[in-house]
């Protein structure tokens, strides 16, 4: 068994006699550490929360090679299950693939979910290579990893520095699939865009705001952080706003 990079272990907070859970999802090839510190600031709210490791996620690169969509999801699924199961209110929080996970839960599981924060998540690819992923998959080949994409020098985050063609290939099937999906959507979500992101291109946050069929809709635009802003220098104005807006969409839930 491959084991676990120090730091990316999956973690939570058992809430302080609140009804609130969070669920926080993270990115890929990224690991629990690149939420950490987001799940803390939940967490001294008084609510449960927890943070899954996605199935070939802080390990070794070559273990992502055998994962693929419906492994990440289902990991995320069935912690959102566990969670609604001893809260009454379960919210999602996730970054970049980690928000292509929890638009999916939200349009499958409209009854658990009842809102989204979603920072710099992703339905599409702009880059030139993603129309052959079909072929590209199939080669054991790896390319650059896309890990610690941060403004701020003095974080970084815990990911990987490879990443494998089957599991690239693997995420722009899963992130098609969900695309489709967004007009099931009707929680309330709050969505952060990186205006530089060098991953994700930023056009897939007003997307997925403009193909949603929710009617309580936020988009907060980050000015000085790059993709995990999670960790950079907009990381309180996340952290701060998210917490407001899950303590008033809680509060309105009969």
């Amino acid at each position: 068994m491959t084991s676990i990079m120090p730091g990316a272990e999956p973690f939570g907070f058992e809430g302080a006699g609140s009804e609130t859970g969070v669920l926080l999802v993270h990115g890929f090839t990224g690991s629990p550490q690149s939420l950490r510190p987001w799940g803390e600031h939940l967490a001294a709210q008084g609510w449960t929360v927890i943070c899954p490791r996605l199935p070939g996620h802080g390990t070794t690169f070559k273990d992502l090679a055998s994962t693929n969509g419906d492994d990440w999801y289902g990991e995320a699924e069935m912690a959102l299950v566990g969670l609604a199961e001893r809260c009454s209110s379960v919210f999602v929080c996730a970054l970049s693939m980690g928000g292509t996970i929890a638009l999916d839960l939200a349009a499958r599981h409209p009854e658990r979910v009842a809102g989204l924060t979603v920072v710099n998540g992703s339905v599409y690819s702009e880059d030139p290579r993603a129309r052959l992923a079909p072929i590209l998959g199939k080669l054991p080949f790896a390319v650059k990893g896309i890990a610690s994409d941060i403004a701020d020098p003095a974080q970084h985050e815990l990911g990987y520095t490879r990443v494998p063609l089957r599991a690239a290939a693997a995420l722009l099937a899963y992130q098609d699939a969900v695309k489709q999906k967004l007009r099931l959507i009707r929680a309330p979500l709050l969505l952060f865009g990186s205006r530089q992101d060098h991953v994700v291109p930023p056009g897939n946050t007003s997307y997925i705001a403009e193909h949603v069929a929710s009617s309580d809709i936020e988009v907060v635009w980050l000015e000085r952080s790059y993709h995990v802003a999670t960790l950079d220098y907009d990381a309180p104005v996340i952290f701060e706003r998210s917490a407001e807006f899950i303590a008033k969409r809680a509060a309105d839930r009969p």
